[in-house]
């Protein structure tokens, strides 16, 4: 119990300071190449976030255990919308632009269908995930496409702010690749000292998958969005849930069936799918429904936590 205390504590340390290196590094790269904010937390961020989750549930999935593996993924998307969103807004109100709500949202929603739809049958076999990770290369390319920050002058005129973001790239890739290198060790330690906790105390392996893995390799994703949100950079903070969840449903769990087909268990199908859609549903409820739209006030960061922890504590009972 006291190593894994360790570990744990030791795990945030390194994700505080990964995260702050990796969200420096990424809103100045974007800043110097003229990139949207929102695109680099769609990719760049949302990769080197997703990649605790990589390895999770690929270590899970090649030793037998694939529903830790299924659980990670669907709780840590949970997670993503529920614990960090609401977090993020309630340390700053959170405005997400009318062309994510309409385009990048969409796609997550669709992603998220279209997984449940082809774990229907109780697996996801390998030409189930090589679909999965071809649709993820459209999604990139569709990023590429869109990548481009409408801010900055299309004739070449280059402003101060530009020029001295430029003059640093060297710095703000190594900034970049510390973090990532942070978060995947801090989500590593995080995870190995709950785990080892959780099973003292006797706890399932679905229910270690989908509450305590979920959360430790979804902190990567809460330190990144909380120091973006406190920073500032909201799209940022937004695009790396968003891009986050595409990469756990399309990326991960395309990658682990080409490796070892991953069984998903009926109360999975049941239960935990429909309300990772239902999540979905709540945030867009949220920005659409709700005066004023497109914003993530304190408010809605207290309707989004209070669902997430209804979530946790089903779990148990």
């Amino acid at each position: 119990m006291l190593l894994g205390t360790i570990l744990v504590l030791a795990g945030l340390l390194l994700l505080y300071y990964g995260a702050e290196y990796l969200v420096t590094g990424c809103s100045r790269l974007a800043l110097s190449f003229g990139i949207r904010p929102l695109v680099v937390g769609l990719t760049v961020v949302a990769f080197a976030t997703s990649m605790p989750e990589l390895m999770v549930s690929l270590f899970a999935a090649s030793r037998g255990a694939s529903s830790m593996a299924a659980g990670n993924i669907i709780g840590s998307n949970i997670a993503n919308i529920g614990l960090i969103l609401g977090i993020a807004a309630l340390i700053t109100p959170i405005v997400v632009a009318r062309s994510t709500l309409v385009r990048e949202v969409p796609i997550m929603v669709v992603a998220s269908l279209g997984v449940y739809l082809i774990a229907m049958d109780g697996e996801i076999a390998f030409m189930n995930g090589l679909g999965l990770f071809l649709c993820l290369l459209v999604f990139l390319v569709y990023c590429l496409m869109t990548a481009r920050n409408p801010s900055i002058p299309a004739d070449g005129e280059v402003d101060k702010a530009l020029t001295e973001a430029s003059s640093g790239r060297g710095r703000d890739i190594a900034l970049v690749l510390i973090g990532m290198v942070g978060l995947g060790l801090g989500a590593e330690l995080m995870v190995r000292g709950a785990v080892m906790i959780a099973t003292l105390l006797g706890i399932s392996e679905l229910i270690i998958g989908l509450s305590i893995v979920a959360v430790g390799t979804s902190l990567p994703e809460l330190a990144a969005s909380v120091m973006s949100a406190w920073k500032g950079e909201m799209d940022i903070s937004v695009g790396n849930v968003i891009g986050s969840n595409i990469f756990n449903l399309l990326f991960v769990l395309g990658i682990c069936p080409m490796i070892q087909p991953i069984t998903i268990e009926p109360r999975v199908l049941s239960m935990d799918f429909p309300i990772m859609l239902g999540f979905c549903a709540l945030l867009i409820a949220l920005l659409t429904m709700m005066s004023p739209r497109l914003k993530l006030d304190r408010k809605r960061g207290v309707i989004l936590l209070g669902a997430y922890l209804l979530f946790i504590v089903s779990l148990f009972q």
